[in-house]
């Protein structure tokens, strides 16, 4: 039997969010891990959640997508035009997390963020971070679509038919965003009252962790 394709929404720094989902789902060898991008920033654990991703890398398939957090992370690491809004959304919390500088960021967790892909392709499902801009084919899209543009529930279905799984957009409700040929899995896990969301591809089975500890399953609404 194959294993699960498990797609993980905005992590934003949520180490023990993540720890406690990835305990509830028990990740096995053949399992395909998709984190869709934005693991940095704003919560308190950059560091250790970037730790626990290059941990899973050597569990089980790990595939990981560029969000424009590790956009803006990189660019500001190397003095760019996003510094200043970089730091007002996430990073400064992200680089207290290393100790406050980037000289304490390994040089791993750069590679990590670098090694981002725009999407993943499945016969299936599309994994992206952010968004798809309609009659562009995919190998094209626009960086600006793939990690900075918001969703809404007017977007056409994919024209392949496949399911577009992403995140990015952040839901207040803690439920995922579901309408036809998209799901929204940006469950706001930095928010006060926001959790980390898990979707097993396969099953349709949502799981879910926020950064008290606590976990529930269902299925997207």
């Amino acid at each position: 039997m194959p294993g699960r394709t498990l797609a993980i929404g905005d992590i934003h720094g949520c180490d023990h969010a993540l720890d406690t989902l990835l305990t509830e789902v028990d990740v096995q060898p053949d399992d395909t891990v998709v984190v869709l991008g934005d693991a940095v920033d704003r919560g308190p654990g950059t560091k250790q959640v970037i730790d626990r991703l290059l941990q899973l890398r050597q569990q089980c398939h790990l595939l990981f997508i560029m969000g424009n957090h590790e956009e803006m992370f990189l660019n500001a690491m190397a003095g760019g035009e996003w510094l200043g809004p970089w730091m007002m959304h996430g990073g400064r919390e992200a680089l207290e997390s290393y100790g406050g500088s980037f000289d304490d960021v390994p040089e791993e967790h750069y590679e990590f963020m670098r090694s981002g892909l725009n999407y993943v392709d499945t016969p299936r499902d599309i994994f992206v971070h952010a968004n798809l801009t309609p009659s562009v084919p995919l190998e094209q899209q626009p960086g600006q679509a793939l990690r900075w543009e918001r969703l809404t529930a007017m977007e056409p279905p994919w024209p392949t038919g496949q399911r577009v799984i992403c995140g990015h957009s952040p839901q207040m409700s803690g439920d995922p965003l579901v309408f036809p040929g998209w799901v929204g899995i940006d469950t706001m896990a930095y928010a006060k009252h926001g959790w980390l969301t898990c979707l097993d591809t396969g099953t349709n089975i949502i799981y879910q962790a926020n950064q008290s500890g606590h976990s529930r399953t269902g299925y997207p609404q």
